[in-house]
């Protein structure tokens, strides 16, 4: 079958490889019926995190179910399936208590921008549809393999809800999503921050009713202006940098909250600052499993639209071009079909 490699940064190639088995009795073998690029991928790509040597690389992925293993129970061949990007039991005390990302069991089905990918739990980190999708709708369904899913857990971690301010901080495919979590979780009035002019006009289309342009104290300044000078009530930080976390932090207001879900890369919180802010702080990776039942049904009725973020469609053999394509600001989000 064909899969993507990365040999290190920049270097992205569709190698043929062996298809997977089944290697343990909760698996599932599925046919991927679309795959992507996620914005944590290019932290490899870029470099920044080591590529010691080639590897299979992706990890959101919808597709038909070919083939499960003898203890699979919940999905069945040629069901049309959504999986997290963890895989977890969606059984242990973690899963229950909803941080399926933390599951004592959890599993990493790296590897997903290929033609078949071996889940592992299967059961636990599959969610089937109730039939075959329309063409038009998987876009859609492959957005809450990962990007839908984490943008949710920002707006709830910072804690959303009607008649709040939200702030997005980050216009990738995530904050985008964060804006229709935000406004889906009742936030009255939401702020993206965005300097890219296709972004905004998406981030308005999915809900922000204002846009910052403003970076650093500047933007910090900016969102202060539009709350009164108060700050805003819950803000999801979805990039991962230093610069990011701060104008997180400032631009919430004492009491607020932030939901950070963007990978820290070398960001130092100031304890002291912290704790005089009384802004309360939670993130980690999104539990998307625990969101995908309900996300479906959004999608399915027609509610939300979040495959809207794929501005660009692409062969899995074009792989290295939609890399390329986000890397350089140039696309959202690339969708590789098989």
């Amino acid at each position: 079958m064909r899969a993507t490699i990365i040999h290190g940064p920049g270097d992205i190639r569709v190698e043929d490889v062996p298809e997977p088995k089944i290697a343990a009795p909760t698996d599932a073998v599925i046919r991927t019926v679309a795959t992507c690029v996620c914005g944590s991928d290019l932290w490899s790509y870029r470099g920044i995190n080591p590529v010691p040597e080639p590897q299979p690389i992706g990890h959101e992925y919808v597709g038909i179910v070919e083939e499960v293993g003898s203890d699979v129970s919940t999905v069945k061949p040629g069901q049309f399936v959504i999986g997290s990007f963890i895989a977890s039991d969606n059984t242990c005390a973690n899963c229950r208590a909803g941080y399926q990302t933390n599951c004592r069991h959890r599993d990493f089905p790296n590897g997903c921008q290929a033609e078949y990918v071996r889940i592992p739990l299967a059961d636990g980190t599959l969610v089937a549809t109730p039939e075959q999708p329309a063409e038009a709708l998987i876009p859609d369904l492959l957005a809450l393999s990962d990007v839908m899913g984490t943008g949710w857990y920002a707006a709830r971690a910072a804690e959303a809800r009607p008649g709040a301010t939200a702030v997005v901080v980050g216009d990738g495919a995530v904050g985008l999503s964060g804006v229709i979590a935000a406004k889906e979780q009742g936030a009255e009035r939401i702020i993206a921050m965005s300097r890219h002019a296709s972004r905004q006009k998406l981030a308005l289309e999915f809900g922000a009713t204002d846009i910052v342009t403003e970076r650093g104290e500047e933007g910090v300044a900016r969102v202060k202006e539009l709350t009164n000078g108060i700050g805003a009530d819950s803000v999801l930080e979805c990039v991962g940098t230093q610069e990011s976390m701060h104008q997180a932090l400032l631009s919430t207001r004492p009491g607020g909250n932030v939901g950070f879900v963007g990978m820290p890369h070398d960001v130092q919180i100031d304890g002291q600052q912290l704790f005089f802010s009384h802004v309360g702080l939670r993130g980690g990776p999104a539990p998307v499993r625990a969101y995908l039942p309900d996300l479906v049904e959004r999608v399915l009725s027609g509610r939300i639209n979040p495959g809207k973020v794929f501005d660009l469609t692409l062969s899995l053999d074009e792989a290295a071009e939609g890399y390329k394509a986000m890397d350089e600001r140039r696309a959202i989000k690339a969708l590789l079909r098989p």
